[in-house]
């Protein structure tokens, strides 16, 4: 499900904490916004997430599309709203019924409801938003160090052998039995029976 929000439209409805909000600087509040966000979105959800910002109060020389914890962030250029961004992004979305649009903007609504992408003003958007789960950070998966794949990559467990803590490495497998001695009839023995036992008289 693709998500559009107006950012500063949701910002205005927002309750989140930043130090001495009433100086914040709008850098401030939005990256506050977008880590709200990021926090509450699962990973799936945040790479199809958009987040349009009026560039009039954006900083000079910003980039017009920049990713941001997987979602994407836009700004409108100077000459134009992020209303219009909004619009042109339903109209170009090819699954527009899988799509939430995120506003109090009549316009905006419209725009979406057209198309049959659903449209939530804002402050009703936030409030439901609100009673997700924050997530836990996400780490890059790490092999366990018991599983019966790690036990079994020789090239792991010789570089732990050699190069880690070798009271730390991972438990090695059964060493393998001793060589069978060879029979009393193997030709290829060295010391065929009875060698040397006139040294022991």
């Amino acid at each position: 499900m693709a998500l559009i929000i107006d950012g500063y439209n949701l910002l205005n409805v927002t309750t989140l904490e930043v130090p001495t909000r009433q100086g914040a600087s709008l850098h401030q509040l939005r990256t506050a916004l977008l880590d709200f966000l990021a926090q509450r979105l699962e990973s799936k959800e945040r790479s199809v997430t958009t987040v349009v910002f009026d560039a009039r109060r954006a900083p000079p020389g910003l980039a017009r599309v920049q990713d941001y914890r997987q979602m994407t962030v836009r700004f409108a250029p100077r000459d134009r709203e992020a209303d219009d961004v909004i619009e042109e992004l339903i109209r170009a979305d090819s699954a527009p019924r899988r799509l939430t649009v995120v506003s109090s903007d009549h316009r905006v609504q419209r725009a979406a409801r057209r198309r049959r992408a659903r449209a939530f003003d804002s402050d009703v958007w936030f409030r439901q938003f609100c009673q997700r789960p924050l997530r836990e950070p996400e780490e890059p998966d790490m092999p366990d160090p018991e599983s019966p794949q790690f036990e079994e990559d020789p090239e792991l467990q010789r570089w732990l052998e050699q190069f880690g803590d070798r009271d730390q490495a991972a438990p090695r497998r059964k060493p393998s039995p001793p060589p069978r001695p060879p029979a009393a009839n193997d030709h290829d023995h060295p010391f065929p029976p009875g060698y040397a036992e006139d040294l022991l008289d």
